[in-house]
């Protein structure tokens, strides 16, 4: 398989994981097996390039994990000092 076409099939398939599951950025990469830099790089610069429909996908749902981010690291926080008492 040529690089590109294998970089194509990555872009698409963390595209379509995070429209189905409305994953983050980092749950994302852990599943491909990548870094955070790379699915972003992919979802902002490659995936327009292949699908605009599903980019407009992954754009709202990342809006919407951008939105909820504070609530994600607050919860992780309580957590944390929950198991030291």
């Amino acid at each position: 398989m040529r690089v590109k076409a294998a970089i194509e099939k990555r872009v698409l398939a963390a595209a379509e994981y995070i429209a189905e599951t409305g994953a983050t950025v980092r749950q994302t990469a852990r599943m491909l097996g990548v870094s955070k830099s790379t699915v972003h790089k992919d979802m902002e610069m490659r995936l327009p390039k292949l699908s605009e429909a599903l980019e407009k996908e992954v754009a709202a749902v990342f809006a919407k994990n951008k939105a909820e981010r504070h609530l994600r690291g607050g919860e992780a926080t309580r957590r944390r000092y929950a198991q030291k008492r």
